[in-house]
């Protein structure tokens, strides 16, 4: 009996023995399975920190007006291209020469701020944190940025090229771009060269407006601050009784708002008002008389204009191009804003006036383009670094989405920010 309990217990040792032994195996190899993923994990982060480091891509931009130039120097700065292209079918000259003036409010002074521009280094003015320079200057100052960008990055800038399937066929396959960037404005064709549908959504911004401009040979290009008006009411019993005759009402809508921007030689004029049903409003957008708005234009610029530039005279009235009655403003934007070319491997997105714009000129348009170009830094990095093709459908997705955003933020506000503060 003795003998039978003691090979019991040298059994229960054996089975404890084995056990131990079976425990301490499994958390062996259970420690080398961590140990053998983590420095999978290290090594795999390792390489794709390496990979995206080192990845570099070409960019090709259509258009070397403002907005063209600013994604390009928004390219360079990302630190992700390897080549870069600006293409125009204008030549240096003509870019140069443009005299309009445009005027850049706090948002795109920062943003441009964070791309190294140096307003101290441009000509232009300062008024309430807005900048006020000609497109000519603007445009030159950018192209010397990227002169300079040539000893980082390949940069070649083609002007008096046009983009067409012709010029993408002299590109060898190898060589073609990763990204392209249609900045060649409202009535530029490039987004149909690579077959980009050329649907627009419409959209109303609630409001009602009318253009003017004049040029005036005798007074010099200079940048100068624009000039707001608010709560304008205008006299029209002249040409319609004395129904036409509106006060401001307190309990009414406000007035009209009126803006004076450009140079002393090309002067512009804006005025607007939200949309109602007044009788003044439906007059004025329904009246066959065009020596209204040109008399309300040119009463209007002699009352608010600065005190070292000339009146407007009967003489020089006739120099005024104005619209001929009150229209709806809108705003047109692509449906489709970016879209992969597969066959070719190519992203492309669409920015400025070639993706969004309105019917209506605040003076303000440049900073319509400038919103869409904050997300081209990160839609760039992505692109370089994508893995496979879902990495750089996700990235025109994000882009495309972002640009939806700036249309509706543009259509709530952007009338308030240019036109009603």
């Amino acid at each position: 009996m003795d003998g039978l309990q003691s090979g019991n217990a040298g059994v229960g040792d054996i089975g404890e023995n084995a056990e131990e032994k079976y425990r301490a195996l499994a958390f062996d190899t259970a420690l080398s399975t961590l140990a053998a993923v983590f420095v999978y994990v290290v090594v795999k982060v390792s390489l794709d920190g390496i990979r995206q480091w080192r990845a570099r891509i070409s960019v090709l931009i259509v258009g070397s007006g403002p907005v063209g130039l600013t994604a390009a120097l928004v390219a360079v700065r990302s630190g992700k291209v390897l080549k870069l292209t600006v293409l125009d079918e204008r030549y240096r000259t003509a870019l140069l020469c443009r005299p309009q003036q445009i005027a850049l409010d706090p948002r795109s002074v920062k943003f441009l701020l964070g791309l190294g521009v140096d307003f101290d280094n441009m000509e232009g003015c300062w008024h309430n944190e807005h900048f006020f320079t000609r497109i000519g200057v603007f445009q030159e100052y950018l192209l010397s940025i990227l002169e300079q960008k040539k000893q980082k990055v390949e940069v070649k800038v083609q002007l008096g090229t046009k983009f067409t399937e012709e010029y993408l066929r002299r590109i060898p396959h190898n060589n073609w771009p990763r990204v392209i960037v249609v900045a060649d404005g409202s009535c530029g064709d490039s987004c149909s060269v690579l077959g980009i549908s050329s649907d627009y959504t419409v959209e109303s911004c609630h409001a009602y407006g009318a253009n003017a401009t004049i040029e005036r040979l005798d007074q010099r290009q200079v940048p100068t601050p624009e000039i707001r008006a608010h709560s304008l009411y205008f006299d029209l019993s002249a040409y319609g009784g004395e129904a036409l005759r509106e006060h401001r009402n307190p309990t009414s809508k406000p007035g009209f708002h009126l803006k004076i921007y450009g140079t002393f030689r090309n002067r512009y004029m804006a005025l607007v008002c939200p949309a109602s049903e007044s009788k003044m409003v439906r007059f004025l957008r329904h009246t066959a008389n065009c020596s209204i708005m040109k008399n309300i234009f040119h009463q209007s610029f002699n009352a608010y204009k600065t005190d070292i530039e000339p009146r407007l005279s009967d003489v020089t009235l006739h120099n005024m191009q104005c619209s001929r009655r009150l229209f709806e403003i809108q705003l047109s934007h692509r449906r489709i804003s970016a879209a992969y070319i597969e066959e070719d491997n190519v992203a492309v997105t669409v920015e400025g006036e070639a993706a969004r714009v309105l019917n209506f000129d605040t003076g303000c348009g440049v900073n319509l383009g400038m919103r869409g170009l904050e997300s081209m830094g990160t839609f760039i990095y992505r692109t370089a670094t994508a893995v496979d093709q879902n990495d750089i459908l996700e990235a025109l997705s994000a882009k495309m989405q972002h640009s939806r955003q700036v249309a509706e933020t543009i259509k709530q506000t952007g009338l308030a920010e240019s036109m009603y503060e």
